[in-house]
């Protein structure tokens, strides 16, 4: 929904009513993650996208019904439905969508979400999609960390059991459909709910104010990260060089990583880009990066000499085997890159291969399913 919500929220304000299908769950090849959204607003205007555009005309159809009619509907297309190639999903995946007509009065929360969303607050929520009792359709939670909801999906343990689970998808920063029992038993089936989980953007942060650096932040915010560049030469780390980066910081890079670790700020979704190919900064540097509990990558430029040179110098340090292990460097995949925006492509592909677990090679080269799905 994130990708729609300025559109939604704009004809919501106004008290209009629009059809919105979701992606809720995606099963082999399926073109689009959970949480994509597809709207259809006034005058039957589209939005967004909810399978790259094999069944975008299917859902448009059903999402003006939906729209007209009020009721939800959880529909699957896929090789398993009979009509898959007649709505164009020939890619063998398969997709349940689930439409839903959304206005003030169906969906109160979209203004509190929004706020959320701009204050950069984490938020889930959580709607019922599937349930043997039509009554409970569509109700839904918001979940903030730290705080108790004040709506109830239907009964205490369903609320208990879909809060626990839906600030995990909050704290991995995914969404997904959930199965329980009818009044959210863990180990029945009849109910299913999905869970937007809204959290902030995931940070790269991008250590060494050099051309790379900004075409590796101009990729970085692309992919939709939170992009923060750190160099100790206020010369060099400016935002005048770096138009493309959220945040530039004018710092030791160690230094403020460990700030950054201290505060709270690191995750297992950050990635860190070390660009500075100097002993005197990218060592220290990595000494504290390798030995953080949490985060996702961390990739160091250099050649191969210099690459041999940094190990040699961090196994001095004190850091072990383990540890070094974690070091993609040198950073990238062997795209044969040459320019800044070349090698930026090379970095931000081994981010993607090393986020979703591919290979890295031709697909052309491979066989099995395209998209990689996290466990």
């Amino acid at each position: 929904m994130r990708e729609v919500l300025p559109e939604l929220l704009e004809w919501w304000r106004a008290g209009e009513t629009v059809g919105m299908g979701t992606v809720v769950a995606t099963f082999r090849s399926a073109p689009r993650p959970a949480g994509a959204s597809m709207l259809v607003g006034p005058q039957g205007t589209a939005v967004g996208s909810v399978s790259g555009g094999c069944v975008e005309g299917a859902v448009y159809e059903l999402a003006t019904e939906v729209g007209e009619a009020g009721t939800p509907v959880l529909q699957r297309y896929g090789i398993s439905d009979d009509d898959a190639f007649a709505v164009g999903l020939t890619c063998g995946g398969i997709l349940d969508v689930y439409v839903e007509k959304v206005n003030q009065e169906t969906f109160p929360e979209l203004g509190a979400i929004a706020e959320d969303l701009e204050a950069g607050r984490p938020v889930a929520v959580a709607t019922v999609v599937e349930h043997p009792d039509p009554a409970w359709l569509g109700r839904r939670m918001l979940i903030h960390p730290g705080e108790q909801s004040s709506v109830s999906l239907g009964s205490r343990r369903a609320d208990d059991a879909v809060r626990d689970d839906a600030l995990g998808l909050l704290a991995s920063g995914h969404s997904g459909t959930l199965t329980y029992g009818p009044d959210g038993e863990r180990r029945g089936e009849g109910m299913r709910v999905f869970v937007w989980a809204f959290a902030p953007k995931p940070r790269m942060l991008v250590f060494g104010a050099i051309d790379f650096a900004a075409a590796v932040a101009r990729v970085g915010s692309f992919l939709g990260y939170h992009v923060t560049v750190c160099d100790a030469r206020p010369v060099f780390a400016t935002n005048t060089r770096f138009p493309e980066a959220d945040e530039v910081v004018v710092d030791w890079p160690h230094r403020y990583l460990a700030a950054e670790q201290e505060g709270g700020r690191i995750d297992n979704r950050t990635v860190l880009c070390v660009l500075t190919h100097d002993p005197k900064f990218d060592v220290p540097l990595l000494e504290v990066a390798l030995r953080l509990p949490e985060v996702g990558y961390v990739g160091a430029m250099g050649s191969r000499r210099t690459h041999d040179d940094r190990m040699d110098r961090l196994k001095e340090a004190g850091l072990t085997a383990e540890e070094l292990d974690r070091l993609s460097s040198p950073i990238g995949l062997d795209l044969g890159a040459r320019t800044p925006e070349e090698t930026a492509i090379s970095v931000a592909a081994e981010i993607i291969s090393f986020t979703w677990g591919g290979s890295g090679q031709r697909l052309a080269e491979t066989d099995g399913t395209i998209h990689h799905h996290d466990a």
